[in-house]
């Protein structure tokens, strides 16, 4: 009997000992990125918690970081590994075509798995796991030097450059980090269906962030580039989410300029007075009509006060004249954005109103304020989405939306949200050095609605904002609506304004999009961007923006095939500052080719615009 039990120990021990000796030989594990650049090793530390380390260009950027959730036992169990290469074919975005191709591991953790993704320009992970089995997000980001970042921060300018040092409280994504001048970094998520969004939180002194948020399904995502163009470029975000069923239909779905009418009321020229109503409308059809722009965008109070609660989203207010701007938008061929507010969506049926301004024949809707907890606001963000889907109805999220996450490849009607400081939409103006700061932070997660293109860049005599110089020049106001990427660029002024300034406009109806290419030829965080965009009809396009210092750019143009091309240069003029002189402006043709450098001046809070066509 007492052999059998010592038979027993013994059996049972080495089995022990033989899981333990493969538990241990499971660690150190690494993936790496189909280029070999970017490294994410995952090992434990003295408490047998998994770690991980992320390497890029052979230099460690983040350390000994825990990864995995509070409350389930962190006991990896084994394995496996793909690799998937394919290429992507978006119904429009910033390029035409995209290539995916990525390598994957997959951890099985005793009650969830890890899934970790490496791309070639970035890594991503995310846990499986049951909704009410984790505790806690017990994810960390040890950057291993003391970095500079910067934040997102609302409908305001963003928080940075910040060292990671001094950080002391809560930061919110997109958070854009620069190494050193060949390593940048961004953190933000993908693919968020359920729970809170992410929250960053560090404490002073520390180069240690940590996740203020309760776990959800979202992959978490460590952007890298080389420079911070390459981060705008990127399509990690919006591959980490599934493309839409097989049998969806997304043809209808057409990025565009828009014309708005919330910042025309009141101004007056040649004896009309701009408002918000069907004569007014009419002028704005006509004039893009005219100018090869796709949209009008209707704004609040259309069918009563928006915040009223008796105010009928289906039968109230100017309904019948919007019957009839959308009659005559469509035989301009313009089609026609209706504004909902909260207040609307949620005491009327939601689902029978977008039927109904579906089959009134609009394009899409402007959805304002929407209110409730984030977690709240990113399922009926999610759920308004899909039944505009269903509807062929565009959406523009505004007020405080939750943040893009790369959502508009499973819906392509996802085309913008004002996750930014959208300047006249609440009457403010952007600051130039918010400008080039939010397009390397808010940007990279996603299209954003920012109502650039002002043309009157003095605004008086309008009713929803105080009259007030602009911070920025005309030229620098027209590239911003090149450089700000999103399904729908939404103008501000009016007619009248844009036709004084004839090669302003032609720049801005050459924007036809889909874009077959994008791409950030320079640019620094707060300082500068200079950016490429080639229309469907094959023109390219570019914008360069400064922060509040004037500057001089040599803009290279190796991205053009061979050939001979015509350029419309346009520049700020010699006397040009935004604080001041800022409707000054210069403009120039020349024959160009690939080998070529265009040379441009920007002033302070200045631009410039630049149109290749070829010949």
């Amino acid at each position: 009997m007492k052999s059998r039990f010592l038979i027993v120990f013994f059996l049972l021990t080495t089995q022990f000992l033989e899981a333990k000796s493969q538990h241990e030989k499971l660690f150190p594990l690494a993936i790496t990125s189909p280029d070999k650049r970017l490294q994410f090793k995952l090992d434990q530390n003295q408490d047998k918690e998994i770690i991980f380390t992320f390497t890029a260009n052979s230099k460690t950027l983040i350390t000994d970081s825990r990864i995995g959730l509070g409350g389930m036992q962190a006991m990896p169990a084994n394995f496996s590994r793909r690799s998937f290469k394919s290429v992507w074919k978006p119904v429009w975005g910033k390029r035409a075509i995209v290539p995916e191709q990525y390598n994957e591991l997959s951890l099985d953790v005793k009650g969830y798995k890890i899934i970790i993704r490496a791309y070639n320009d970035g890594i991503a992970f995310r846990y499986d796991f049951k909704k009410e089995a984790a505790i806690s997000d017990l994810t960390e980001f040890n950057f291993s030097g003391d970095y500079t970042a910067w934040y997102y921060n609302g409908e305001q300018a963003n928080i940075g450059p910040e060292k990671l040092s001094d950080c002391d409280d809560k930061r919110l994504p997109v958070m854009t980090v620069k190494v050193d001048d060949h390593n940048y970094l961004a953190v933000h998520e993908a693919d968020f269906t359920w729970g809170d969004p992410l929250v960053l939180k560090s404490k002073k002194s520390q180069t240690l962030f940590t996740i203020a948020s309760r776990p959800n399904d979202a992959w978490k995502v460590i952007m890298h580039g080389s420079k911070p163009g390459d981060l705008v470029d990127s399509h990690i975000l919006e591959l980490l989410n599934p493309p839409p069923p097989k049998s969806a239909d997304f043809s209808w779905v057409k990025p565009g300029v828009a014309v708005w009418d919330w910042r025309i009321a009141g101004a007056q020229v040649d004896g009309f007075k701009y408002d918000m109503s069907l004569p007014s409308w009419k002028r704005m059809v006509d004039f893009a009509a005219e100018n090869n722009i796709r949209y009008l965008a209707l704004d609040a109070d259309w069918y009563g006060p928006e915040f009223g609660k008796d105010s009928d989203p289906l039968k109230g207010g100017k309904v019948a004249q919007v019957h009839e701007i959308i009659q005559y938008g469509k035989m301009k061929n313009v089609g026609i954005w209706l504004y909902l507010n909260d207040v609307g969506g949620r005491r009327f049926p939601i689902d029978q109103t977008l039927k109904q301004y579906g089959d009134w024949g609009a394009v899409g809707i402007k959805y304002g304020f929407m209110s409730g907890s984030p977690a709240e606001k990113n399922e009926r963000t999610r759920m308004i989405t899909a039944l505009c889907a269903k509807n062929r109805l565009l959406c523009d999220f505004h007020d405080g939306p939750v943040h893009p996450y790369g959502q508009m490849r499973t819906f392509p009607n996802a085309v913008t949200r004002e996750y930014c400081q959208a300047q006249l939409d609440g009457g403010t103006a952007l600051a130039p050095g918010t400008f080039v700061t939010s397009v390397f932070v808010n940007m990279l997660a996603g299209p954003l609605d920012m109502n650039n293109g002002i043309a009157d860049l003095k605004q008086t005599g309008r009713i929803h904002a105080p009259a007030y110089a602009t911070n920025s020049t005309l030229v620098g106001e027209a590239a911003r609506t090149l450089i700000t990427f999103s399904g729908v660029t939404v103008i501000p002024d009016i007619p009248e304004s844009y036709q004084k300034h004839p090669e302003i406009l032609q720049f801005i109806s050459a924007q036809k999009m889909p874009w077959k290419e994008s791409k950030t030829v320079k640019g620094e965080i707060g300082e500068y961007i200079v950016m490429a965009r080639q229309a469907n009809d094959q023109c390219w396009l570019i914008g360069a923006a400064t922060n509040e210092n004037a500057r001089e750019l040599e803009i290279p143009l190796t991205f053009l095939k061979k050939g001979r091309y015509t350029a419309l240069v346009i520049e700020d003029g010699d006397d040009a500052d935004y604080r001041s002189v800022n409707e000054s402006y210069k403009h120039l043709k020349k024959v160009i080719n690939s080998s070529d450098t265009l040379k441009v001046k920007l002033a302070p809070g200045g631009g410039a615009c630049i149109l290749i066509k070829q010949l």
